[in-house]
């Protein structure tokens, strides 16, 4: 008796899985639906894209005809203002000691500074007035202060007393205040006073002051020895 053969499947040919045609149409339907979602992402994208270049377009345009009309304006960067030195720039011949009238002033913790260096000034034939304690309010090694008509004068003094920044205030007369500070230590010694001609030495720390409001220092009504 003869033996019946099992019935071949005609899904498969020598080991290997065959497409059918219902396989293959859904792998075409799924390719041309993926295709599909990418058109129209890229679709999407471009309209995005081309509405936000239709806006710039039209800001550019509303910009332009309101600066042309005069309705917005571009600020523009102001160059900075250059800082105005209060120093006088004139050059000083050097002023005789004895023309000088000093008021001399300690502002250190030092006691009896200002009448010592009263005394040295003295010695150098310098007039001086008042010798007296202030307020420390300056830092440096001295504070030569005059009004414009004592501008000479203060000169001869920086001369004596190396170190020293100049300041301005509003006196007429031709007198000079010295107020000596914490960093003074002595006068120069009187044989390398230079007496050439030169200029006031300011604040090297921009601490310059042109009226009574800025003073870096005020000696006291009443100063005392």
């Amino acid at each position: 008796m003869a033996r019946k053969r099992k019935p071949q499947d005609v899904s498969v040919l020598h080991g290997h899985h065959v497409v059918s045609g219902q396989e293959l149409r859904a792998t075409f339907d799924a390719g041309r639906n993926a295709d599909d979602t990418a058109r129209v992402r890229r679709r999407v994208l471009h309209g995005v894209v081309l509405v936000l270049l239709i806006g710039l377009i039209a800001a550019g345009i509303i910009t332009a005809l309101a600066i042309i009309n005069g309705r917005f304006s571009i600020p523009s960067a102001e160059p900075a203002a250059k800082t105005v030195s209060a120093c006088p720039a004139a050059t000083f011949d050097y002023t005789p000691n004895e023309q000088v009238n000093l008021n001399v002033y300690n502002s250190t913790s030092r006691p009896g500074l200002a009448k010592s260096v009263a005394d040295d000034f003295l010695a150098r034939k310098f007039v001086v007035a008042a010798v007296g304690n202030t307020e420390p309010s300056y830092r440096g090694v001295a504070a030569v202060i005059s009004g414009a008509a004592g501008q000479s004068a203060a000169f001869s003094v920086q001369r004596n007393l190396p170190g020293s920044d100049y300041f301005q205030d509003s006196r007429t007369d031709g007198t000079v205040d010295v107020i000596l500070s914490q960093d003074y230590r002595a006068l120069a010694p009187p044989e390398l006073v230079d007496q050439t001609p030169g200029t006031l030495s300011c604040p090297r720390e921009s601490r310059r002051v042109a009226d009574d409001d800025m003073w870096p220092v005020m000696p006291s009504a009443a100063p005392a020895s």
